[in-house]
């Protein structure tokens, strides 16, 4: 589903790679992510799904995860317990605060999810402030070069517009979001609103 912030960060993350992929739409707003054949692949019901090799794969932070691993030597995915540790604070990060902040503001502006948008946008707001906290003085989240932190990060943060948000406060924040932009195979999240 390609407004999924979900399915993005694993595509950005195969771009970034020059990884190339077979796209199948999963077309969220018709259920086509709960017959059994999809429950197959995964369980939880959700995009996205990487399949290789007649194995499936769930979670986009366990896809970026193997996809580093595997594709991205130790650039994207360091070999040391402590900045893996160090990188995954991010993931985890992402998981719950970006996700249930500007995600969860996002599926109701945009997507009409019943919900309230009001507390989730005041999140929202305190975790991009974390962010700023950390981007003030940082080209990066992490190890001071890009990784999987900030590919997973990315996608939700590039379309906290359509979550009601101003990002203008949070200048490190958006130069971090021109530096992600700069790299090579970067692709932008499609908005289905300005």
């Amino acid at each position: 589903f390609p407004y999924s912030s979900c399915t993005h960060r694993v595509k950005l993350m195969m771009s970034l790679l020059g990884i190339e992929c077979e796209d199948k739409l999963v077309d969220l707003a018709k259920g086509a992510q709960r017959p059994p054949e999809f429950l197959a692949l995964n369980p939880v019901g959700q995009v996205p799904v990487l399949v290789e090799d007649d194995a499936a794969l769930f979670d986009s932070h366990a896809i970026l995860l193997y996809l580093a691993e595997t594709y991205g030597g130790q650039v994207w995915w360091p070999p040391v317990a402590w900045q893996r540790a160090l990188v995954s604070q991010w993931l985890f990060f992402n998981a719950n605060e970006l996700h249930n902040s500007i995600g969860a503001a996002r599926n109701v502006l945009t997507f009409g999810i019943p919900g309230d948008a009001a507390p989730a946008s005041r999140r929202a707001a305190a975790a991009l402030a974390t962010m700023e906290s950390r981007l003030g003085e940082r080209d990066w989240l992490e190890l001071g070069r890009p990784t999987i932190a900030d590919v997973a990060c990315c996608p939700l943060v590039e379309v906290a517009g359509e979550a009601g948000l101003d990002l203008s406060p949070f200048p490190g924040v958006h130069r971090w979001l021109e530096n992600l932009r700069a790299l090579p195979g970067y692709v932008k999240m499609p908005r289905l609103r300005r």
